[in-house]
């Protein structure tokens, strides 16, 4: 039900969870589509029988039957493998409302009977659509255990030509180890990390291998897209490019690099305060370091054409990897640290690339506090996560969203410290003077209002003591 209310309100639209009917169409083939595409989908979703372009017209008992002993019949003869549905009536606006579950599929991919498994299809942005071949080689994959790090980006190379397309000095100095004398050690060495596999006489270049240290990551045709590119533009929109990088290493060989170059872009801190000096950079390394390693890490892999992005902005700096994340973006400071990429998140965390499991976002939020920045915005779109920090504004610049998000975070950090958020912090927060200490009343109230924070103890009416914990604690 609460799928059906977020698809009708505020104004009707189709979600990938559910899709409305008015009656039983006669199109079999688009039926079979409908329940492929939501077996195929991420914790399944609903034909809604009953609606009509989001109008609830109702539906009667007879049409009940007909459609489900339909549907029952498609399902089963029309799809490999078979998907079993489950039905119930809902009364809902005094109109009579079928719901048909199709659950996530445990084999996976479905797809329809009359064709190949590359008949599959899925849920995206409300719509049912045919599968791209990558989305079901990452069904696949997932189906029979594998990860993405574990598949095959070269196959059947000799051992000097796996030294010539991988950047093995780079991976000796990131271990700490000397380079050994001869190609089998070395190899030796790439393949204990599985970063190269042994094909009897021959290897493979594992996915982990080449996108950690391919010297060219454009010579394997199924990581190529997957290459960071880094965008500067003029002014605040997309409107003009000044400079564009598309990198060529891979992500361990080429990440110092990438960093350096793009700190070179940043454009100096315009406010000198206690904890400044005037030479800082506008936004804070160890912030940039740690959203780029991130969007490296976290990413998803088998969605196509497209990979991880920084674009820098003259207010802003925006870093964008495909997938969505597995965590909510509320959540993000407290919650046990999630990756569908766990062996290249585990060896970037050995290499110093990143944080340990766990500490990256407290950092970023803690660094953009420091160097007295709005506080940073982490937005997901059906494909996609950004992560977006701000240059300097002036708290009279900041707009009431900016203000709410800064305490929000503000507040999730003081907690998960073991501290509180109180008016005297939030003020340190923003800089504001003790005299004015209604102004950060005030956004604690928005804040609130929000429902975003509340007061640690609700009885305490003593405004002076107050102190405040995020809605979640």
């Amino acid at each position: 039900m609460n799928w059906l209310e977020k698809s009708l309100k505020p104004f009707p639209q189709e979600l990938n969870e559910i899709d409305w009917k008015c009656q039983l169409s006669t199109k079999t083939d688009r039926l079979a589509q409908h329940i492929s595409a939501f077996a195929n989908y991420r914790g399944g979703g609903f034909l809604v029988f009953g609606i009509d372009n989001g109008q609830v017209v109702g539906i009667n008992e007879n049409e009940c039957e007909e459609i489900i002993k339909t549907l029952g019949n498609i399902a089963r003869q029309n799809l490999v493998p078979p998907v079993v549905l489950d039905h119930t009536g809902i009364e809902y606006q005094e109109k009579n409302l079928l719901f048909v579950k199709i659950d996530e599929a445990v084999r996976e991919p479905i797809h329809l009977r009359n064709g190949s498994i590359y008949d599959s299809y899925i849920r995206s942005a409300g719509q049912t659509r045919k599968m791209e071949k990558t989305e079901i080689t990452s069904l696949i994959a997932k189906s029979q255990g594998l990860s993405f790090e574990e598949g095959i980006a070269k196959s059947s190379l000799s051992s000097e030509d796996v030294l010539k397309m991988i950047d093995f000095a780079v991976y000796f100095d990131l271990v700490e180890r000397l380079l050994p004398n001869g190609n089998d050690a070395i190899l030796d060495a790439l393949c204990a990390d599985k970063l190269v596999r042994k094909n009897g006489s021959l290897f493979d270049i594992t996915n982990l291998g080449a996108i950690l240290f391919a010297k060219n990551i454009e010579e394997y045709d199924n990581l190529s897209r997957k290459a960071v590119r880094v965008i500067i533009y003029e002014g605040k929109d997309r409107l003009k490019t000044l400079k564009e990088l598309d990198g060529k290493k891979g992500y361990a060989s080429g990440f110092e690099l990438l960093i350096d170059f793009i700190n070179n872009l940043l454009p100096a801190n315009e406010v000198i305060k206690t904890a400044l000096r005037a030479d800082v950079k506008m936004y804070p390394e160890i912030a940039i370091r740690e959203l780029v390693a991130n969007a490296l890490i976290h990413q998803d892999f088998y969605i196509s054409g497209t990979g991880p992005m920084v674009e820098i902005f003259s207010d802003r700096i925006e870093i964008t990897n495909p997938g969505q994340p597995l965590i909510d973006t509320l959540r993000l400071l407290d919650s046990p640290p999630q990756s569908r990429n766990e062996k290249l998140a585990s060896i970037m965390r050995r290499f110093k690339i990143c944080e340990e499991r766990g500490s990256g976002i407290d950092k970023i939020v803690f660094q953009a506090e420091l160097f007295q920045l709005p506080a940073p915005d982490f937005k997901k779109s059906e494909n996609h996560f950004t992560a977006v920090l701000f240059a300097h504004k002036k708290f009279s610049e900041m707009s009431k969203k900016d203000k709410i998000r800064a305490c929000y975070l503000h507040c999730c950090l003081k907690f998960v410290s073991g501290d509180k958020m109180n008016n005297t912090s939030l003020r340190e927060r923003f800089q504001i003077e003790e005299k004015n200490y209604p102004i950060a009343s005030g956004i604690i109230s928005d804040t609130i209002e929000a429902g975003l924070v509340k007061p640690y103890d609700p009885s305490n009416k003593s405004k002076r003591y107050v102190v405040y914990v995020p809605f979640w604690a």
